[in-house]
């Protein structure tokens, strides 16, 4: 059986462990429940209709805080309300940030891969705001972390605190859990702690737990850490590591709103309005959502384009065109392939497609890449930055055919 989205979107689904007939039924028996359906947040069943434009529709579209998405009959129709429940989530934090509409998208993403992400942006662009409003709008717990010179490592992860029993004058040592104990956690510049605290969140972001001492915390699922950084200002800063920027899935530009954005800004924030979101989707309904992001079949000229974008990027490589070997120091490294393919599964099926094509791959990529290219000195006294190399990439690196 093949499915059939354009000459670079075709995937036969025949043979191998992953067949045509499993991947049907994958959606049914994976995402029902014995009631045929799958609890978001809140217990009663229902269905998440089609978005129809514009904040007062999306109110109505997403109006019970108990969203669910019904058992789906097929793969397809899966996909759809999948997509139909991305749309509302959009919808609903469309009624407190304006435009940022790229952002909100990479940020899901993300979230939808278990990976994190950093923010990059000028101040007053409502970073902190979007990610709050994210954390409501999933039903997750939040806590937001201010990162300065003085932050210690126990400061967000935790710490032994000695305590006396009245009654028996028995003193015993109890974990006090920090901030990082949360869903989502928003590391607020980043860049402002030393690189002590910054490496705290090693083993947080990637392991998923913090070790106290001789004990180890597992931290609660699902978890996110959204940092953010300003790009402008360098006096009394520590620029994160190379080591720790690989550790975030994207990094992504948070740019100035357009003229018509910034008018509705100004009338929004001037005025008694006052948005409600509604809470669409819970912790354990994300973590199922993940685990369908990672079963979605990707064809073998797509794992061969993410590849060779992704080698096109080292220089001396065999292989790798010119410019690469005089504009870039150091390229990206196999986890940057790894992110490629989730990114490009998990914006298929925010687009209702049930394959990876590879235009997902090269709408991906810089997000991808931007953090873990880095160009010589002679490139950026050229102006030559990340980004324009990465547009060079795109369109030298040929695209594998099917």
């Amino acid at each position: 059986m093949w499915l059939v989205g354009g000459a670079s979107a075709r995937i036969r689904l025949l043979g191998g462990g992953f067949g045509g007939r499993h991947f049907l039924g994958f959606w049914r028996g994976f995402m029902t429940q014995d009631d045929g359906t799958i609890p978001l947040a809140g217990s009663a069943p229902a269905k998440i209709p089609p978005v129809q434009g514009g904040a007062g529709k999306a109110a109505t579209a997403a109006a019970t805080p108990a969203a669910n998405i019904s058992g789906a009959t097929g793969d397809l129709q899966a996909v759809e309300q999948l997509n139909r429940a991305y749309k509302a989530m959009a919808e609903q934090l469309g009624k407190v940030i304006v435009g940022q509409g790229e952002v909100i998208e990479q940020v899901l993403t993300a979230m939808f891969c278990q990976g994190h992400i950093l923010l990059v942006g000028v101040p007053g662009l409502a970073k902190t705001l979007l990610v709050k409003t994210i954390s409501d709008v999933l039903a997750l717990s939040f806590k937001r972390v201010q990162f300065t010179p003085d932050l210690m490592p126990s400061d967000i992860t935790g710490t032994d605190v000695l305590e006396e029993d009245r009654t028996t004058g028995r003193r015993a040592f109890r974990y006090v859990k920090g901030p990082l104990f949360a869903n989502m956690v928003l590391a607020d510049e980043i860049n402002r702690t030393p690189p002590k605290t910054q490496a705290a969140l090693l083993e947080a972001m990637q392991e998923h737990r913090v070790t106290a001492g001789e004990h180890t915390y597992d931290l609660p699922e699902p978890f996110f850490v959204l940092a953010t950084q300003n790009p402008i200002e360098q006096e009394g800063t520590y620029p994160l590591p190379e080591a720790q920027l690989d550790r975030f899935m994207f990094m992504t530009i948070v740019r100035y709103p357009t003229a018509e954005e910034e008018t509705r800004i100004m009338k929004q924030a001037t005025s008694n309005y006052r948005a409600e979101v509604k809470r669409l989707l819970d912790g354990p309904a994300i973590m199922k959502l993940q685990d369908i992001v990672r079963r979605v079949p990707v064809a073998e000229h797509v794992y061969a384009y993410a590849r060779d974008l992704v080698r096109a990027t080292r220089p001396n490589e065999a292989g790798v065109p010119g410019f690469v070997n005089e504009l870039v120091q150091w390229g990206a490294g196999p986890r940057a392939s790894i992110y490629l393919i989730l990114a490009g599964k998990a914006r298929a099926i925010l687009n209702g497609r049930v394959h990876v094509t590879t235009e997902d791959i090269m709408k991906t990529a810089h997000p991808i890449l931007r953090h873990r290219i880095l160009p010589t000195f002679s490139a950026e006294a050229a102006g030559m930055t990340a980004d324009k190399i990465i547009d060079r990439l795109l369109g030298e690196v040929p695209r594998a055919k099917a």
